[in-house]
């Protein structure tokens, strides 16, 4: 027999939608917010000859299979970094910040017990992530206003520019922070996550164009983009199988006798996990990691001279975007990464810690420190298998398209396995928030219901 909130589920429809006015006014708020983000994808930093630098971008863009650092940015971006835009650092800076937060908050004792003070301990690790975001953008902008005067695309380099670069970027990261936090407090869904993939989905079709392009021009032979095609509606399948799958542990409570013979518990739940505790975390951290190393190569290529040279030449052919050691090396460190940022997002010990004081168990295992070593040993198969999931995700795609070499990087991280991860992930997440509030409107219309037949009673 379905359960109460199943028959819902089921019964959700046009007409409920229209009826549940609060829910609408969260879309729209949230499609007001992604249309403001947009706009400022288009408002360039001022003191920039764009045409110069959409000509050197375009020049690290010429289907080599290269890539950089800056092609993936300009992925997250929505193409705020090929324009120069005030949104060119996108939310990236405060997503490292949300990380090492994450990270430091368990191996930090103070943040830990910060952490576990509640509401309070919560908004001042919010504001201390709010600080690091601030120290990263302002670090990361720097660097881009000096290259920028490195490259000759500055109308008047100098102080000034430097000065200006640095708060219009800074600035426009905040201001992308707090609307990522305004449509998660009143829109749907994780606005910083939203804001990421809207502007995947920006540039998106000018990818699925360019492939198509190639097509005709003979670039790009028929069966190749089909067979693409077919991979990635099969990723996609498998991405929403694999997101949407769970290990449920059964959570049994005993029963108390309360004053007057009346008793209460004796209920059981559901403890879900995961299979993909991690989410898109490990992958971003791979990419970035793997990136780095090799536009850094590519800058210090370009004007050493001599062995130095060399030296960089090499180290760009062995860790270059779609290379045999960077496919390699991408699967493995996303494998590391999931295992190392997994026991950061879901502690057994404190999960077991909080069954054991609300007087919840697990049938057969003994509350306590049995129980926090029994999550563990199911957390690390669990991990396991995500972690292969996530990285053939990943790793495939970028295999595939690096075959054929005329493929821009950028249409090739575009339709990457990552961006097809972070696309079915947030949409999954919204339509799930989406069906939340819809329940929840009708739990509330059942009650009125109910409270206006007592009355007429």
């Amino acid at each position: 027999m379905a359960s109460a909130s199943e028959q819902l589920a089921s019964n959700m429809n046009l007409s409920a939608f229209g009826k549940a006015k609060e829910l609408q006014q969260r879309l729209l708020f949230t499609l007001l917010i992604l249309i403001v983000y947009r706009i400022g994808t288009y408002v360039p930093i001022p003191g920039i000859d764009l045409d110069k630098f959409q000509a050197i971008f375009a020049a690290g863009n010429d289907g080599d299979g290269g890539g950089g650092l800056l092609i993936r940015l300009n992925m997250f971006a929505g193409g705020a970094v090929e324009r120069l835009a005030i949104f060119a650092l996108n939310v990236m800076p405060y997503i490292s910040a949300s990380i090492i937060m994450t990270l430091m908050k368990g191996s930090i004792p103070s943040l830990k017990e910060l952490n576990k003070d509640g509401e309070q301990g919560r908004k001042q690790i919010n504001q201390y992530t709010r600080y690091l975001t601030v120290f990263l953008a302002a670090f990361q902008a720097f660097g881009i206003s000096r290259a920028l005067g490195a490259q000759g695309v500055v109308i008047n380099p100098g102080l000034f520019f430097d000065v200006s670069t640095v708060i219009t970027l800074v600035g426009g990261t905040m201001f992308l922070m707090w609307l990522g936090e305004q449509v998660t407090a009143r829109g749907v869904g994780n606005g910083v996550s939203l804001i990421i993939m809207a502007g995947i989905v920006a540039e998106l079709p000018r990818a699925i164009f360019q492939v198509f392009s190639l097509n005709e021009k003979g670039s790009l032979s028929g069966y190749l983009v089909m067979g693409v095609l077919v991979m990635f509606v099969a990723l996609t399948a498998l991405i929403v199988y694999v997101e949407r799958a769970q290990r449920r542990l059964l959570v049994q409570y005993p029963k108390r006798q309360m004053a007057g013979g009346k008793t209460f518990g004796g209920e059981s739940s559901f403890m879900p996990l995961k299979l993909n505790t991690a989410g898109v975390i490990p992958p971003i951290f791979a990419s970035s990691l793997l990136l780095l190393p090799a536009t850094a190569g590519a800058m210090f290529a370009g004007s050493a001279g001599g062995g130095g040279g060399g030296i960089m030449t090499n180290l760009l052919a062995y860790l270059g975007y779609g290379s045999p050691t960077y496919l390699v090396l991408y699967g493995l460190l996303i494998i590391f990464f999931c295992y190392f940022y997994v026991p950061y997002v879901f502690q057994p010990d404190d999960v077991a810690d909080n069954l054991r004081k609300n007087g919840g168990f697990l049938p057969g295992i003994r509350p306590g420190d049995r129980t926090a070593e029994y999550l563990t040993y199911v957390l690390s198969r669990l991990t396991f298998i995500g972690a292969i999931y996530v990285a053939f995700v990943c790793v495939l795609p970028e295999y595939v398209i690096a075959q054929n070499k005329q493929i821009p990087p950028s249409v090739a991280m575009l339709i990457g396995g990552m961006s097809l991860l972070i696309l079915v992930s947030v949409t999954l997440d919204t339509v799930a928030q989406i069906q939340s509030h819809l329940i929840a409107h009708q739990y509330e219309g059942l009650i009125k219901k109910s409270r206006m037949r007592r009355r007429k009673k």
